[in-house]
């Protein structure tokens, strides 16, 4: 065997993707431990997220999880998108579209938007539409991130 291998999990490259062409991530289902443990990173300690009783009249039914929190574990999900291939996240527009709670399993449905080499060419931008969705397919979070890539080596 004289051809190189390829190594597994290795994100796309730039020249991998073009406007249009769209991906999903695996599903994740959020779980008690998930919401306590990144309540306890991150200090968010708002009573909607920390509190479970006493919770008549409110307009959220369930353990709400906090949105900062739906765009972390998406971000998580895309991880085998970028392996290796990413070298920065630029900038993005988060919008959060409904509540996600704890027991709600999300994906990523993904469509790269731009796609352009940077002005010395040896890298491209990418502008991808992000929708994170939840098991009945409803839209949760939507954003759109731009990020620096490698291209593929020659």
């Amino acid at each position: 065997m004289n051809a190189p291998l390829l190594v597994v999990g290795t994100g796309f490259h730039f020249e991998d993707l073009a406007p249009g062409f769209r991906f999903r991530t695996h599903r994740r289902t959020l779980s008690e431990a998930d919401l306590v443990a990144f309540v306890n990173l991150t200090w968010l300690t708002e009573e909607l997220f920390t509190v479970a009783e006493g919770r008549e009249g409110m307009a959220i039914r369930g353990r709400a999880v906090p949105g900062a929190m739906v765009y972390a574990f998406a971000e998580g999900q895309l991880l085998p998108t970028m392996q290796d291939t990413g070298l920065a996240f630029l900038n993005a527009d988060i919008d959060i579209k409904r509540s996600t709670l704890v027991g709600d399993t999300i994906h990523v449905e993904c469509e790269v938007l731009e796609h352009r080499l940077t002005s010395k060419g040896e890298r491209g931008l990418v502008r991808f539409a992000n929708e994170v969705k939840n098991q009945h397919g409803e839209t949760v979070l939507t954003y759109n991130p731009l990020r620096l890539l490698r291209r593929r080596p020659a």
